[in-house]
């Protein structure tokens, strides 16, 4: 009798892996969100980590923040196990077209234009856009300063889209992340920074050399991202109410801004 050598078998063996990756790409790619979450008992969190007070590595090298503790309380309460996949912001909406997750929950702006593209959760948190500059110096210190400023904004991010939109004679300077924005704010390459209100008052409070400049404009809602998909929408929407109504959504603002900003 011949037996097949030991080449042959390998190549045997590496078909069938191929195939067998190939029929799991295949099962991803027809099921949609809510099949693909409940038959895996696990919810694929998309963010930044590198957004606080919202998330962000603690001194330990652990995911902390709002968004962190929210995302697994949302977990907790749809009875899955939270997989975090930090992204820089530009990457992760293609990751959740990808399917390489299941949500972003990153204080994700609701707009008409994402909207059109994207399922959205009931609004999470409430906040608005703030101005944050130098202490000491000349502004801007509101949207009618800002033409000719030199403002950085988060690439990809609502910020971004206001100033396009509403304030188009901005020098618009676009960043992949929050830290280095700052440093070219301190050096003074750029005049000023768009950040979520709530991330300003926390970090102004860290940073007193950075004030947040005039009142906070353009009211804007945040929700979970998620891809076309009724069902998927029901279940998140479910979790949020059910964690504002026994006040786990509001102990977990006042953990991290001593307040409520949830509605």
């Amino acid at each position: 009798m011949r037996f097949p050598d030991r080449r042959h078998l390998l190549l045997g063996a590496g078909a069938l892996t191929l195939a067998a990756c190939s029929d799991k790409a295949q099962l991803d790619a027809q099921q949609t969100t809510a099949q693909r979450v409940q038959a895996s008992k696990t919810l694929r969190i998309g963010l930044e980590g590198t957004y606080p007070p919202f998330n962000f590595q603690d001194k330990d090298g652990q995911l902390a923040g709002f968004d962190v503790d929210f995302g697994k309380a949302l977990a907790a309460q749809m009875g899955l196990k939270p997989v975090f996949s930090p992204s820089p912001f530009a990457g992760l909406l293609g990751a959740l077209e990808s399917k390489r997750i299941d949500v972003v929950i990153n204080q994700i702006t609701i707009t008409p234009e994402r909207a059109a593209k994207y399922d959205f959760s009931k609004p999470y948190t409430v906040s608005g856009i703030q101005i944050i500059v130098l202490r000491g110096k000349a502004g801007p210190y509101s949207p009618a300063e800002f033409a000719g400023k030199k403002v950085g904004v988060g690439l990809g991010t609502n910020y971004e889209a206001w100033l396009r939109a509403n304030a188009p004679q901005t020098d618009i300077r676009t960043y992949d992340d929050d830290p280095t924005k700052y440093q070219d704010l301190r050096a003074g390459r750029i005049d000023a920074v768009l950040n979520d209100r709530l991330v300003a008052a926390d970090f102004v409070k860290n940073s007193p050399e950075f004030i947040a400049a005039g009142p906070a404009f353009a009211p804007q809602n945040q929700g979970v991202a998620m891809l076309k998909d009724p069902a998927m929408k029901v279940l998140v929407d479910q979790a949020i109410a059910a964690m504002r109504a026994d006040g786990r959504l509001a102990a977990i603002s006042q953990t991290w801004f001593g307040a409520d900003v949830t509605q």
